[in-house]
C-alpha cells in the first residue's frame, strides 16, 4: 500500500533521555517500505536536551517538544493530537527502544483495512534474541487487572495467524484515527504502565475490535527476565488498582482482590527477606497508596 491512495500513517516516537535508542528507532522508520508514512518525534521534556540533538540529527522528522514530562500516556497523547491535526488515517504508537521491520507498517495497515480493527498489534520480539517472542498478541486478565502477553518466550517460528485479541501492548500498535477521535487516547492519570490495558478495555466496552498481525514484526530492547525497578512496581500496581476502579463491577473487583492482595504480600515478604527495602516500599505504595497521587 504505497502511493497517493495509501492511507496516511503518522508514527509517534516518544523520547525521554534515550538518545541512542531513539536514533536507532528513527533510522528503522526511515527504512520502512510504506511511502505514506510521516514520523513525529515527541520529546517529553528531556532534561538532557536529547530531544533537541535528535531534532538536529534528523531534520526531516517532524518534532514536538512538550516542555515537561507528561509520562508515557501524556507524551503520546500530545503526539496523537498532532497526528490528527495533520490528517492521519492511522497513528502508529512506537516505543523509542524498538526497531521496526521495513514491512511492518504495510502489514499493519493491510490488516486494519481488511478487518476494520480499531487497533492492530504486531509481533514483538526481543532485540537481543530475535528468535524469541516477547509479545505475540495478548489478553486482558480480569484477576490480574492487566494485560497478559501470549507466546512470551516462544520461538518466533511458532505457527501463528491473524486473530482478534483483547489486549494491545503499548510498545507498538496501529490506531485507527477515527476511533482515536471517538474514544480518546491514553488516560493520562496512568502516567506510565497499564495505560495500554485501560485503553484496550475501554475500546472493547465501546464495541471496537483489536487484532493481532504476526506478519508485522518489531524488535524491542528489553532484557529477558529483568527485575522490575521500584518505579515500575509502584506504577504498575497503583495503575492496576486505578484500572479496576474505573472499569470493574463488584464481581470482577472481588476476583481481582482475591488474586492481587495475597500475591502482593508474598512479593513483599520476599523483598523484606532479601532486605530489598526500595522494592518493599514500592510494593506497599502500589498496593495501599492513594490513587490520585502523581507519579514519582
Amino acid at each position: 500500500m504505497t502511493g497517493s491512495t495509501a492511507k496516511r500513517v503518522v508514527a509517534v516516537v516518544l523520547n525521554w533521555c534515550n538518545e541512542p535508542d531513539t536514533a536507532t528507532c528513527l533510522e528503522s522508520l526511515a527504512a520502512s517500505r510504506y511511502d505514506a508514512l510521516t514520523v513525529l518525534l515527541v520529546d517529553n521534556g528531556s532534561p538532557d536536551s536529547s530531544g533537541d540533538r535528535l531534532h538536529a540529527r534528523f531534520p526531516g522528522v517532524a518534532y514536538l517538544q512538550t516542555g515537561t514530562n507528561f509520562g508515557y500516556a501524556g507524551g503520546n497523547n500530545r503526539g496523537f493530537t498532532w497526528a490528527l491535526e495533520h490528517g492521519a488515517d492511522y497513528v502508529l504508537v512506537l516505543n523509542d527502544d524498538t526497531v521496526i521491520d521495513p514491512d511492518c507498517v504495510p502489514a499493519l495497515v493491510r490488516a486494519a483495512e481488511e478487518t476494520g480493527a480499531a487497533i492492530v498489534a504486531p509481533q514483538i520480539r526481543y532485540y537481543d534474541q530475535p528468535e524469541l517472542i516477547w509479545y505475540g498478541g495478548g489478553r486482558h486478565s480480569v484477576g490480574r487487572g492487566m494485560g497478559v502477553h501470549r507466546y512470551e518466550n516462544a520461538r518466533a517460528d511458532v505457527p501463528q495467524h491473524r486473530e482478534r485479541i483483547t489486549f494491545a501492548c503499548g510498545c507498538c500498535f496501529l490506531f485507527r484515527a477515527e476511533v482515536l477521535r471517538a474514544v480518546g487516547g491514553f488516560d493520562e492519570s496512568f502516567f506510565a504502565y497499564v495505560e495500554d490495558t485501560e485503553l484496550s478495555l475501554r475500546l472493547a466496552r465501546r464495541g471496537y475490535t483489536i487484532w493481532y498481525e504476526p506478519a508485522a514484526t518489531v524488535l524491542h530492547r528489553i532484557t529477558r527476565g529483568a527485575q522490575e525497578t521500584p518505579f515500575q512496581i509502584r506504577q504498575r500496581d497503583t495503575n492496576r488498582r486505578r484500572m479496576v476502579r474505573l472499569h470493574y463491577g463488584a464481581v470482577d473487583r472481588a476476583r481481582f482482590a482475591f488474586w492481587y492482595y495475597p500475591t502482593r504480600m508474598i512479593h513483599l515478604l520476599n523483598y523484606v527477606a532479601r532486605r530489598d527495602w526500595a522494592r518493599a516500599r514500592a510494593i506497599l505504595d502500589g498496593t495501599f497508596g492513594r490513587l490520585d497521587r502523581a507519579a514519582e
